[in-house]
């Protein structure tokens, strides 16, 4: 069996889906593995690190078309030369863009998608949502740091003592903590808050103080531990609740995501014009239209004295580690797929009584087989 991994050719999108010390391993297991030129140095991996461990390094249209298995960082829109038998793994927004499946289904693709990889013990090694999370809380600190004109720690100097940094983190999921705990090794206070009551003893942990709203949110959680979307009516009291605490802080940073649905309006242009000019609000939710009012993704927005950034891929602007991460995470993928002797095959065994190939699996046989995913391109 032969894997193919093209460069990435999404705009902004620096990270590789394999990288160099990932290649013996495969080749180990018997298989071959082909590199596009290039693909690699965005991330800080050249192609003769990739063909010092083993691989090839070819034009696209050699990936594409040699390939049995495409390993991508992301997959859609599918590229138009995708051809049937092969499968695709990566990141595949089945749940925002679904339409795009239909072009790969017909065609005779199998995709499976990195987002929808259950949240159970077995799969822990391969959640590449939360690789990614954990960079993007960590260079959301940074941005905001490099951007908020004070220091974040309590200095005691000869010129008297310089107080913290006050720091909101809104959502405390694994993009949250992350920024909880990097925003703490930089001597700011915290306080962080979450719709989920149970994230409460992992937030003091860090560190932080965690701020508790007098609102009740049923089912705030779902079964893979992400936070569920609630009704307009409890956002408008949660933002009511908010606005002390926002208009208090130096820097916001806020990651509240909802799988497949817009960011949750969180910071109102009334709070950020009840923040002092120079405070920053950074929002890691601006992939998915943003959490804050005023957010424009990609974009630096000042409104009133108070800036608003809006990285939509963070986890690109720290490419050689968020790469490293997420090829551990889809190796490890492709391992479980092929089982014992799957390199062997003419193309990747599929077993859907495997609950982990099961939920991730997307196309397979001409047609969307994912019961959620299929509802949505109806």
């Amino acid at each position: 069996m032969r894997i193919g991994v093209p460069k990435e050719t999404l705009p902004g999108e620096t990270r590789v889906a394999l990288v160099p010390a990932a290649v013996a391993p495969l080749l180990k297991a018997g298989l071959q593995v082909a590199i596009e030129q290039s693909a690699g140095e965005a991330a800080g991996f050249p192609d003769d690190a990739y063909r010092a461990q083993g691989a090839s390094i070819v034009p696209r249209a050699e990936v594409f078309q040699t390939a049995d298995v495409i390993l991508q960082v992301r997959s859609t829109p599918p590229d138009p030369a995708l051809r049937s038998g092969q499968a695709v793994i990566g990141f595949a927004d089945p749940l925002g863009a679904p339409a795009a499946l239909r072009a790969p289904a017909a065609a005779g693709v199998t995709m499976l998608s990195m987002e929808l990889m259950p949240r159970i013990t077995r799969a822990q090694s391969m959640d590449a949502l939360s690789s990614m999370a954990t960079i993007a809380g960590y260079k959301g600190v940074l941005l905001a740091a490099n951007q908020l004109p004070r220091m974040f720690p309590m200095l005691m100097t000869a010129a008297g003592t310089v107080s913290p940094a006050h720091v909101f983190i809104v959502g405390a999921g694994v993009a949250g903590l992350q920024a909880i705990a990097s925003a703490r090794r930089l001597g700011a206070r915290i306080e962080a808050y979450d719709v989920r009551p149970a994230v409460k003893e992992q937030v003091q942990s860090l560190g932080a103080r965690f701020v508790e709203l007098p609102l009740e949110s049923a089912d705030a959680e779902d079964k893979g531990g992400y936070a569920k979307a609630q009704d307009e009516a409890f956002y408008r009291r949660q933002r009511e609740m908010m606005i002390k605490v926002v208009a208090g802080s130096d820097v916001v940073i806020t990651t509240a995501l909802i799988p497949g649905k817009r960011a949750p309006i969180l910071v109102t242009t009334e709070m950020v014009e009840a923040m002092q000019p120079g405070s920053v609000v950074v929002d890691l939710a601006a992939e998915r239209g943003g959490n804050c009012e005023l957010t424009r993704p990609d974009e630096t927005v000042v409104h009133k004295g108070v800036t608003i950034l809006g990285p939509s891929n963070p986890a690109s602007m720290v490419p050689y580690h968020a790469s490293q991460m997420y090829s551990k995470n889809i190796t490890t993928f492709l391992m479980h797929l092929l089982g014992k002797d799957g390199a062997s095959k003419p193309s990747l065994p599929i077993n859907t009584d495997d609950e982990i190939t099961r939920e991730t699996l997307l196309t397979h046989q001409g047609a969307v087989v994912h019961a959620r995913v299929r509802d949505l391109v109806a």
